[in-house]
C-alpha cells in the first residue's frame, strides 16, 4: 500500500496530455454541430487513454533497475568564488528517455528555475555541471535533487528523488588562497599582478663567517678574520625572519557596505587569508585581531603550519554587530599586548574626513612603535556619478556631491601620510593585490 501511494505521489502528467486533450475537448464541441467530430472525439480519446496507460506502465515497471543520479558537492565552498558542482545521472532503462534534473540549490542564492534537460539512451550514463558563487559565509543546504523521467509518448513523467538535505559551509575564499600560494611557489607573483620590489641594501642579521667569493660585496669583508686566516674572509648576513604581521580587522557597521555581492568584511577577510599564508611562505608570524566596540578575536602570531587553518576556522565565525568601531580599545591593547615592532594591516572603511578625524589621535599612538598600513576602500559607485555627463539641475547637485566625496578619500591619505601612518585606498577588487603589494614592499626594505 505503502509503495503504491509512493507511486502515484511521484506520477506527474506533463503538458502534452493537457494539450491533447484540449484539442479532444473542442473536437466534442465541434461534434456538437458536426456528427462525424464526435464520432472522431471518441476514437481520439480511447486512443490518449490508451497511450497514457502505456506510457504509464513503460516507466513504472517492476523488478528492473530504473535511474540512478548523485549530485558532488565539494566539502566547503569559497566564498566569493565560483564553485563548481557535478551531477551524474544513468539510466537502466531499455528505452530513451527524456530527463528533467531539477536541484534544489540553497535559498541563499534565491535561484528558482534551475534545470537541465538531456535524453538518455539504454544504459547511458552522463554528467554535468554548473557553478554557484556564494555570497557570505555560514551554512548553505542543497535540497532534493528531483529527475523527472519521460519516455517517446510523454504524457506522463515519474519523478525520482535524490541526495536529500546536503548541507555544505561557506568559507572564506580559499580559492584565492591556492591561486597566490601557487604562484607565491612558482615565483609568478608578478604575472598576477603584484609588483617585483628592488631590495634596498642588505639586512644586518649576522649568520656566519665564510671564505671570500669572486663577486662578494668588499664592505662584508672581516678584516681580523682575515688576519688570522691569512686569507679574505667576509661576513655572511641573513634576511631577517620571523617577524610579527597582524592584519586587524574592523568588525563594525561600515564593512557591512556591499559591493558586488560581496559585504567590505569578506573582502577584508578573503585578503587577511591569502596575505597570512603569504607572509607565513615568507618566514613571518601571522597574527589576527577583529574588533569594534569590543575585541573580539585574536589570533597570536605564529609560524606554525596549521596557523592557515586556524585563520580559516576564526574568519569563517567572523560577523558585523553594526556598532561603531572603538579605536581607544583597540590602541589599548596593541600597546599592552605587542611588544614587537610589527606590521599593523588595518582593514577599516572611512568614508569622510570627520570620521577619521574622531580616530586620527589612537591611530599615531600606534604608528609610533609599529608599522601602520590603513586599508580603506574607494566608493566605486561615487565615482560613477563623477562621470555621469549631467542632464539637469539636479544631476549637477549629484556629481558636485559625488567629487567632494571622492575627494575626501584622497584627503585622508594624504592626512595619514602627513602624521607617517601609511595608507591604502583601493577598489575592493583590487584589495588583495595592493595589499601583497605593500607587505612585499615593506618586506623587501626591511621595514618591520
Amino acid at each position: 500500500m505503502r509503495n503504491l501511494f509512493s507511486n502515484i505521489k511521484n506520477f506527474y502528467l506533463k503538458n502534452r496530455l493537457f494539450a491533447v486533450l484540449m484539442i479532444n475537448v473542442l473536437m466534442f464541441i465541434i461534434g456538437y454541430f458536426f456528427p462525424l467530430f464526435f464520432t472522431l472525439a471518441q476514437f481520439m480519446l480511447a486512443i490518449v487513454i490508451a497511450l497514457v496507460l502505456i506510457d504509464f506502465l513503460l516507466l513504472y515497471r517492476t523488478g528492473t533497475r530504473t535511474v540512478s543520479a548523485m549530485r558532488s558537492v565539494p566539502e566547503k565552498l569559497s566564498n566569493g568564488d565560483q564553485n563548481k558542482i557535478l551531477i551524474y545521472i544513468k539510466s537502466f532503462y531499455t528505452i530513451t528517455l527524456s530527463i528533467k534534473v531539477i536541484d534544489e540549490v540553497p535559498v541563499q542564492f534565491q535561484i528558482r528555475d534551475f534545470y537541465i534537460s538531456t535524453r538518455l539512451r539504454p544504459g547511458e550514463e552522463k554528467q554535468f555541471e554548473y557553478l554557484l558563487r556564494p555570497l557570505e559565509r555560514g551554512v548553505y543546504t542543497f535540497g532534493k535533487l528531483n529527475m523527472f523521467v519521460s519516455c517517446k509518448i510523454g504524457f506522463v513523467s515519474r519523478r525520482f528523488v535524490f541526495d536529500k538535505d546536503v548541507s555544505v559551509p561557506v568559507y572564506p575564499s580559499f580559492m584565492q588562497l591556492r591561486k597566490y600560494e601557487m604562484l607565491a611557489i612558482s615565483d609568478k607573483l608578478t604575472e598576477s599582478g603584484v609588483k617585483k620590489i628592488r631590495k634596498i641594501g642588505h639586512q644586518m642579521e649576522f649568520d656566519q663567517i665564510r671564505d671570500y667569493v669572486t663577486g662578494d660585496d668588499y664592505r662584508t669583508v672581516n678584516w681580523k678574520a682575515t688576519a688570522r686566516k691569512a686569507k679574505v674572509m667576509v661576513n655572511q648576513y641573513m634576511d631577517e625572519k620571523s617577524q610579527q604581521v597582524f592584519s586587524v580587522i574592523d568588525m563594525g557597521r561600515v564593512m557591512k557596505m556591499p559591493f558586488e555581492g560581496l559585504s567590505l568584511l569578506d573582502y577584508a577577510i578573503n585578503s587577511t587569508l591569502v596575505l597570512s599564508n603569504i607572509a607565513l611562505m615568507k618566514h613571518d608570524k601571522a597574527g589576527l585581531i577583529t574588533f569594534s566596540k569590543d575585541i573580539h578575536t585574536v589570533l597570536p602570531p605564529l609560524r606554525d603550519k596549521i596557523q592557515v587553518l586556524k585563520f580559516l576556522e576564526v574568519l569563517y565565525n567572523q560577523k558585523t554587530d553594526f556598532s561603531e568601531p572603538d579605536y581607544e580599545k583597540l590602541c589599548i591593547y596593541i600597546k599592552r599586548k605587542i611588544s614587537q615592532r610589527s606590521l599593523i594591516l588595518l582593514y577599516t572603511n572611512f568614508e569622510s574626513f570627520v570620521s577619521l578625524e574622531r580616530h586620527i589621535d589612537y591611530l599615531k599612538l600606534i604608528g609610533r612603535k609599529h608599522v601602520l598600513v590603513v586599508i580603506f576602500f574607494r566608493n566605486t559607485e561615487i565615482r560613477k556619478l563623477q562621470y555621469t555627463r549631467a542632464q539637469s539641475l539636479e544631476h549637477i547637485y549629484i556629481n558636485t556631491v559625488a567629487e567632494k566625496a571622492d575627494f575626501e578619500k584622497r584627503m585622508i591619505v594624504k592626512e595619514l601620510m602627513k602624521h607617517g601612518i601609511f595608507s591604502i585606498l583601493t577598489e575592493p577588487t583590487n584589495l588583495t593585490i595592493n595589499t601583497l603589494n605593500r607587505y612585499l614592499e615593506f618586506k623587501a626594505r626591511g621595514m618591520f
